[in-house]
């Protein structure tokens, strides 16, 4: 497909701040970014002409993505004792098979129907984000055995259909069986390279023969949207890592939670033709 600069340049723009933001937000909350990339990536692809692949583009772009974030804040999070390895070890195998099921279940979906999940599901988790409470509890430690291999693969299969790190589904798990929510933060930032590296792959072999791919894409991944969002997220993730330990927690979980309650509600509108 032949395209000019004019038709790729607000592409980048919008990349470059995506990006920054991302990586601010995976290192606050341990989330991947994917839960800003995929919005804005959705918006900037559907405006420039591209609304039949706009959705899984911006998915499989978001977890390519995902791999570098997710290295650069847990790397961030340990150099503050915030990562329990053992338990990454545990969880990786099981949440890599999730996601690599969830990048070939996501191409069964329709465009129009992988935004409506994906609205759906950051409904919810935006109303966690605002109304949870640090000291609820499902138990007093994680679960071993079958019921964690549930949850990993669980984890694993709904990130990488949504196109996020896992760190929204892990943050909440691990606070609610127990730990801590800095080391919560800080392991479950590195779900993110188990999800993201088997789905990208995935997304960028089920999209090989798609038809209206933005410019330079490898199927339903955009390489100018990995290369300036990986490199923006890689910048920035520190300085949300050391933010983290510096904030009110609790303040900023519950603004971020009202922005992903206006996002999707503007993701289900267009939806919906509204």
């Amino acid at each position: 497909m032949e395209f000019s600069i004019a038709d790729i340049l607000p592409l980048i723009l919008a990349l470059i701040v995506a990006g920054a933001f991302a990586g601010l937000i995976a290192g606050l909350f341990g989330v991947g970014g994917g839960v800003v990339i995929v919005p804005a990536l959705f918006f900037t692809l559907s405006s420039l002409g591209y609304p039949e692949t706009a959705m899984h583009v911006s998915v499989g772009t978001s977890l390519a993505t995902i791999v570098v974030t997710s290295v650069r804040s847990v790397m961030a999070h340990n150099k503050k004792d915030a990562v329990d390895w053992g338990l990454l070890r545990g969880w990786v195998p099981w949440i890599m098979c999730g996601a690599l099921l969830g990048s070939f279940v996501a191409n069964l979906i329709s465009g129009p129907g992988l935004t409506m999940v994906f609205g759906g599901v950051s409904m919810i988790i935006a109303l966690q984000f605002i109304f949870g409470r640090p000291g609820w509890r499902l138990a007093p430690d994680v679960p071993k055995g079958a019921p964690m291999i549930a949850m990993a693969g669980g984890i694993g299969g709904l990130s990488s259909i949504l196109g996020i790190g896992g760190g929204v589904f892990g943050v909440t798990l691990l606070t609610l069986f127990g730990r801590p929510i800095h080391q919560a933060i800080g392991t479950s930032a590195g779900f993110g390279a188990a999800i993201g590296l088997p789905a990208a792959i995935g997304f960028a072999w089920n999209g090989r023969d798609a038809s209206l791919l933005p410019p330079l894409s490898l199927g339903y991944l955009s390489l100018p949207g990995f290369i300036l969002i990986a490199v923006m997220t890689t910048i920035f993730a520190p300085i949300g890592a050391t933010l983290a330990h510096k904030l009110d927690a609790a303040m900023l979980k519950r603004a971020f939670g009202v922005l992903m309650v206006l996002t999707a509600l503007n993701m289900l509108r267009k939806v919906y033709g509204l």
